[in-house]
């Protein structure tokens, strides 16, 4: 049973990669690639309760967790890079499991997108929101995410791992323009964004120092009351 879940999960991961190339190959089709990529997350979520029956309180609970992700982009939207989107997406998946939090940093990305603008962008932003819950699901049990500085060490990587993911998307756009590239020119593309990215990093350090530990303490308490993706 193990094998062939192991088996369902890496073809579900080669067919998101599958996604996101024919997402930059055919930009005009942003949305409905992002729509590929929701499903295919969600079956990527599935895939853990494949001998389980998923409640319907369990997938509204996805469904709150990633609109309060995504409205928390709005309010800081004048603000670059700021925003507490990555801090609930990464808590989502250190309780919930990396399953979970994958899906709901897909959806949180997709959902935002609504109101800020979507783009070819928006695949690429699911992917990256994506894998910050799916490591934090990961690495729940390790002693690092068990710690409140191994939590600030994970928020100030993605910090910069969520730039260096957007940036790729950047130098990509910039080829298929037909711009060449040299190594000089990535490094001034990458040394460009690090302000965004510290900006970044420093407001998922203030998220988790302020509201870190109520937020682990609300979320543990419903999944132990209501029994919710044991």
């Amino acid at each position: 049973m193990r094998s062939s879940r192991t088996f369902a999960t890496i073809i579900l991961v080669l067919l998101g990669c599958m996604l996101l190339i024919f997402s930059f190959l055919w930009e005009d089709h942003y949305l409905w690639f992002s729509i590929g990529f929701i499903f295919i997350s969600i079956l990527f979520f599935l895939v853990r309760f494949e001998k389980r029956k998923i409640e319907p309180r369990e997938l509204v609970l996805l469904a709150v967790l990633a609109s309060i992700a995504a409205v928390g982009r709005i309010p800081f939207a004048s603000i670059p890079s700021v925003q507490p989107t990555t801090f609930v997406i990464m808590m989502s998946g250190l309780v919930f499991g990396a399953e979970s939090g994958l899906v709901i940093g897909a959806v949180a990305a997709l959902s935002s997108n609504m109101i800020l603008g979507q783009g070819p962008w928006t695949p690429w932003q699911m992917l990256a929101w994506g894998l910050v819950g799916l490591t934090a699901g990961m690495l729940r049990k390790t002693k690092l995410l068990n710690s409140t500085f191994g939590k600030i060490i994970f928020g100030i990587i993605w910090g910069f791992l969520f730039g260096w993911i957007m940036n790729l998307w950047g130098l990509l756009a910039l080829t298929q323009s037909g711009t060449s590239l040299t190594f000089e020119a990535v490094l001034m593309y990458f040394a460009g964004s690090s302000l965004f990215d510290s900006m970044h990093s420093v407001s998922n350090v203030f998220f988790l120092l302020l509201f870190g530990d109520i937020w682990m303490k609300n979320l543990t308490r419903f999944k132990v009351k209501y029994g919710l993706l044991d």
